[in-house]
């Protein structure tokens, strides 16, 4: 499939904001090396710029790392300290894009990740959900995406032996974004 503006039913180029009401941006770890931590990020945003040609749009992102929730408070401030996120000396995750290309079937979107003050390259494996106009007449537009990180690259190096050998945490973080836009302007 080669994606272009006519290939996309209600493709508008324009700004959308993210709608945080309809939005979630997810993450999981390996834990104990048996099972996984999931948690998400309770406050985020997001502008997407949609060009003529959709390969050359544009997403900027930011993620406020103290917002993190893994349903368990203690757990989420030991996240907020300088053991992971250093929420103090670097408050936002940010993303910015560098290009979006197509593979096979599959929509990818380059870009820069920072987190505590290290800058490396990611991409998104992005599925397109759609253009529509909801019930109160705002035209939305749905994605979702996710990528895997090693922590370990960005500083957040924290881990703590286990008894019956490995590690409490793993290296990998798996992130997902569910994701709707609103148009603010064509």
């Amino acid at each position: 499939m080669t994606l272009t503006a006519s290939a996309i039913p209600g493709y508008q180029t324009g700004t959308w904001k993210i709608d945080p009401t309809h939005s979630e941006v997810t993450f999981s770890v390996r834990h104990l090396a048996i099972s996984k931590v999931k948690g998400s990020f309770e406050r985020f945003d997001a502008t997407l710029v949609t060009a003529e040609n959709p390969l050359d749009s544009t997403l900027e992102a930011s993620i406020d790392v103290a917002s993190v929730n893994t349903k368990q408070q203690q757990r989420d401030q030991h996240l907020a300290t300088g053991d992971f996120f250093l929420a103090e000396e670097h408050p936002q995750m940010t993303f910015k894009s560098t290009g979006i290309r197509e593979d096979g079937d599959d929509m990818l979107i380059d870009g820069e990740l920072s987190l505590r003050g290290v800058t490396k390259n990611v991409t998104l494996k992005t599925e397109f959900g759609g253009v529509t106009t909801d019930g109160y007449g705002q035209v939305k537009l749905g994605a979702e995406a996710t990528t895997k990180i090693d922590r370990t690259e960005f500083g957040v190096n924290w881990n703590a032996a286990l008894e019956a050998g490995g590690f409490t945490l793993g290296n990998d973080v798996t992130i997902n974004l569910d994701v709707q836009f609103v148009l603010q302007a064509a």
